[in-house]
């Protein structure tokens, strides 16, 4: 505890001098970070375009999967099934990995852009 009040002491005493501070005069300017509107425009269809591909070989995955298990099953080639399972199940988990990506990075780009 006393080592904790230590710094909160030191913290907030008379002789610390925030940097940021707008008392007198900010030493630190306001700067307010942005892109321009070309590049904004650019960035953001990239983004997009890469995210629609990703979930359209997702998609595409997945409808192959569904087609090895059905060929087999039928053709009792259990192998085959057993890769179709698994080619559906890393499809859905692609596909949500792409989409929370996607969506993560788009959010954050937009955040800085002014």
């Amino acid at each position: 505890m006393t080592l904790l009040t230590a710094f909160h002491g030191i913290a907030t005493g008379p002789a610390v001098h925030l940097w940021a501070d707008a008392s007198p005069a900010p030493i630190v300017p306001g700067y307010t970070p942005g892109l321009p509107a070309e590049v904004n425009g650019s960035v953001s269809t990239i983004l997009s375009w890469t995210a629609g591909g990703g979930m359209a070989a997702a998609v595409i995955g997945g409808l192959v999967g569904w087609l090895l298990i059905a060929v087999g099953h039928n053709s009792e080639r259990a192998q085959l099934a057993a890769r179709g399972k698994q080619s559906v199940l890393w499809s859905l988990a692609g596909a949500g990995g792409i989409g929370i990506t996607s969506s993560l990075v788009l959010a954050v780009y937009n955040m800085t852009v002014a």
